[in-house]
């Protein structure tokens, strides 16, 4: 039968099911496009079909974005569709919006006041906003060097486990990543290890606010003072870039105490991710300078031909401007207070976890959601006497459609396999209930019947039968 149809038949097959139609009783075509058109409801149908094998996002305790919004970002994304936000002389309106965002974010982290307004710009993610970071680091080094009259050939940055955006921003700009191993008993890079890897070819430090293996905070101020000392007795003045691409969102509403941003003179720039817990839609990331003039000129390009002589500075050039548009609206529509509620929602949820993890048996936490990101990470006790993995116990509980991750930890810690759990907006206490019941359940059933160790499962958890 073709995958084609004529109007009289698609409109009369449509009237009595979408189901009745050529194209739902076909394969789909998976390398060559139809020759002819199909009705708009059937062809959303077979595609919402195929759409229910992907995993419930609600589930999904892996995923660090939000995987919920109102109904009112809806509306605002889909009036925003055909919007391009590279596009400011077209779309002042939105350009305005996107200034607006910069300058709530440079105000919540503390920038210098009467700096200006903020310096910074939206981007597709943190992945791309790091990397924007990265670029001004490598800019003004090279700048200081040259001005000494020194080498601008080997710089290098310091990092402990970053997220992978940093390997490719290493790669693809040419700078050496010095990842500094995590010791025993800590959960990131931690500032006595700096003067081992720092040295005058440093472009920065990066410093992660949630790391992204376990969701602890990296010691800002204490990496901060570190450097301080640092740049006392060799002259080197290496300067700090946070990753907060989900403790950007956490710590200013959760934990105002700890100081982690502008208010440290050593912190240059600041990412964030406003589709983590600043709980936009999927697409927007934010990159803030401490002063304009941490923003290389050199980076910034100016643009004349969609209708207007307009700064830009991001890696792609095409993206939709409703993502911006809905953090916006979630500023005004929750506020400071709102944040705050919803992001200490979680976090009690998260010590619920905790709690009924620690009480389960064979577990020993690694954090219990209080302090940092509202999220729990945990490992096996003993696993060579456990019976199965934590593999297993993922692999479990994705039978009742929960996908919670299994990994081992970086460098130096990788003999330890952990699971996390994150607790988002939307994530609510009667779903993790649930989920304490399924793994209480997973567990009993491994115990009882331990499944047959893989190789692969074997040498990553350490697990001997």
């Amino acid at each position: 039968m073709p995958l084609h149809e004529t109007k009289e038949e698609g409109m009369r097959d449509t009237a009595t099911d979408v189901f009745a139609t050529p194209l739902s009783g076909q394969i789909l075509p998976k390398n060559r496009m139809p020759d002819e058109p199909s009705p708009a409801p059937v062809v959303y149908s077979v595609l919402h079909n195929e759409l229910l094998l992907d995993g419930n996002a609600a589930q999904n305790l892996a995923t660090f974005c939000t995987t919920w919004s109102d109904d009112e970002v809806h509306r605002l994304m889909n009036e925003c569709l055909d919007k391009n936000m590279i596009d400011k002389d077209e779309y002042p309106q939105t350009a305005e919006i996107e200034a607006r965002c910069v300058n709530i974010l440079a105000d919540l982290w503390h920038a210098p006041a009467g700096s200006g307004p903020g310096a910074g710009c939206s981007t597709t993610g943190s992945s791309e906003a790091a990397m924007l970071g990265g670029l001004a680091l490598k800019w003004r080094w090279r700048a200081r060097r040259r001005a000494e009259g020194k080498s601008t050939d080997r710089p290098n940055l310091v990092c402990g486990p970053v997220q992978v955006c940093w390997e490719k921003f290493a790669r693809y700009f040419d700078v050496e990543l010095r990842q500094v191993p995590v010791e025993e008993g800590a959960t990131g890079l931690q500032a006595h290890q700096l003067a081992e890897y720092v040295d005058e070819n440093t472009i920065g430090v990066v410093a992660i606010l949630g790391v992204t293996y376990t969701c602890t905070y990296e010691p800002v101020a204490e990496i901060a003072a570190e450097l301080d000392r640092i740049q006392r007795e060799s002259g080197w003045d290496v300067p700090i870039h946070v990753d907060g691409a989900s403790g950007g969102f956490v710590a200013p509403f959760l934990h105002p105490d700890v100081v982690w941003d502008f208010r440290l003179p050593r912190v240059a720039s600041i990412n964030t991710s406003g589709h983590k817990y600043g709980l936009a839609p999927l697409g927007v990331g934010w990159i803030v300078w401490r002063t304009a003039d941490l923003l290389p000129s050199e980076l910034v390009f100016d643009v004349d031909y969609l209708g207007g002589d307009m700064p830009t500075f991001a890696l792609n050039f095409s993206r939709p401007g409703g993502e911006v548009i809905a953090q916006y609206y979630l500023f005004l529509r929750l506020g400071r207070g709102g944040y705050r509620r919803v992001h200490q929602v979680c976090a009690d949820t998260a010590g619920y976890l905790a709690g009924e993890i620690e009480a389960m048996g064979p577990f020993t936490l690694l954090y219990d959601g209080q302090g940092a990101l509202p999220a729990v990470s945990y490992r096996l006790t003993d696993p060579g006497s456990a019976g199965f993995s934590l593999y297993d116990l993922s692999d479990r509980l994705r039978m009742r459609g929960w996908q919670v991750p299994s990994y081992p930890l970086p460098a130096d810690r990788d003999d330890t396999v952990i699971q996390r759990v994150l607790i988002r907006h939307g994530v609510t206490r009667d779903q993790i209930a649930l989920l304490v019941e399924d793994l209480r359940r997973a567990v009993e059933h491994l115990k009882a019947a331990p499944p047959p160790p893989s190789p692969v499962t074997a040498s990553r958890s350490g697990f001997h039968h």
